[in-house]
């Protein structure tokens, strides 16, 4: 059996073997998936399941047939234990490996170091819930320094010290600390950057449900992520950060579902529904709401997953293809405009710059050819 600095490697560990370090973590029950060369996001899907591509036929993730037959489209979806598949996956070694955090049943706190100004009012905008003391808000550089500030608050010694849980460091120096989920729970991921959702402090990423997190030993262009400290498993997620989360609403009331249907917004269906009546109307009018439901539908697909899920090409195809049922009469644009913001929002709520932006180009775009009827897009 493969032993774990075998697999993970180590310090004086040039660069660890991607199917070893598949294998380790298939091992460990850590459905993986591999990612593009080089690189911390998900392998491109087909040209079928590719949101950027012109043969992209919208469709949702989960139960989408190139998962049945051994394909690694749509991210985390396809996370696997299954040997043949890893030895074909990870038969090209520049791949790297993730890990799909949900069904992993992991929580992995993503601690940053970027070189960023702290939010204002840092006394009460670092740790969500608590208020720090002028002298503690001035002291953060970082999210290891939150971290450490969470830490103290309840207590606790340092916990990125590598001696807690597995440690891993990245090659932008930051820290992941691996934990297991305590049973019958679920967690949400988040952000540290986001200001309008769930979030457990400035720079403090987390990998639960709808996530994935880069396997220790992989390597990208920017270096390989290297175990730190004497651990290499995951600890229980102790009481004390499970008490932040659950705080801080990332603690899911309901149990692990079994399977999850993306709703489709109500405006998608009501911004057809509301054109009047014109020749053959009825089959105008359900072609115009099913195309709008449709591209609508893989919008609300991306919240499924915290990142790599390809929002922004979502919503820009979108907004393209409604703008094209505005300038063909089918849709009215003030409708138009309603649906895409409440189905970009819907996916990533910390996002409205970003989603209007995008809808106000895709839109403009599409207007300038108008979609009827067996025209594609």
């Amino acid at each position: 059996m493969t032993s774990t600095v075998d697999a993970l490697g180590d310090q004086r560990t040039p660069r660890p073997d991607p199917e070893r370090v598949a294998r380790w973590c298939a091992a460990q029950q850590w459905p993986v998936f591999p990612l593009a060369p080089g690189r911390k996001i998900p392998m491109p899907g087909c040209r079928r399941c590719r949101h950027n591509s012109p043969a992209y036929e919208p469709h949702p993730a989960r139960g989408c047939p190139c998962l049945a037959n051994g394909g690694w489209c749509h991210g985390f979806y396809a996370g696997t234990l299954d040997p043949a598949l890893i030895a074909r996956w990870w038969s090209d070694p520049r791949r790297g490996v993730a890990v799909a955090t949900g069904p992993a049943r992991l929580v992995v706190i993503d601690v940053d170091r970027h070189t960023t100004t702290p939010p204002e009012d840092p006394e009460t905008a670092l740790l969500p819930g608590l208020t720090l003391a002028p002298a503690q808000a001035a002291s953060v550089r970082d999210g290891v320094d939150v971290l450490r500030l969470l830490a103290r608050h309840h207590r606790q010694d340092d916990p990125v010290a590598g001696e807690l849980t597995l440690t891993v460091r990245t090659p932008s120096e930051g820290i992941h600390l691996w934990f297991r989920a305590p049973a019958r729970t679920r967690w949400y991921s988040s952000g540290g950057g986001d200001h309008r959702g769930r979030r457990l402090g400035w720079q403090l990423d987390v990998r639960a449900d709808g996530g994935l997190i880069v396997a220790p030993g992989t390597t990208t262009a920017c270096g390989t992520y290297r175990p730190i400290g004497p651990v290499r498993r995951p600890a229980l997620l102790p009481v004390w950060l499970a008490t932040a989360l659950t705080a801080t609403g990332h603690l899911a009331d309901e149990p692990p579902p079994t399977a999850q249907e993306v709703k489709v917004p109500n405006r998608a269906r009501a911004a057809a529904a509301g054109v009047p009546d014109q020749h053959p109307a009825r089959d105008r009018q359900g072609w115009a709401q099913q195309s709008a439901a449709t591209v609508l539908e893989a919008v609300a697909e991306c919240g499924r997953v915290s990142e790599g899920a390809g929002w922004s090409a979502a919503v820009n195809r979108a907004a393209y293809t409604l703008g094209g049922l505005v300038a063909g009469g089918h849709i009215p644009q003030p409708a138009a405009h309603a649906a895409l913001l409440e189905a970009a929002l819907g996916a990533r709520p910390h996002k409205e710059s970003a989603a209007l932006s995008i809808i106000r180009s895709g839109l403009a775009a599409g207007t300038r050819r108008a979609l009827h009827p067996k025209d594609e897009r």
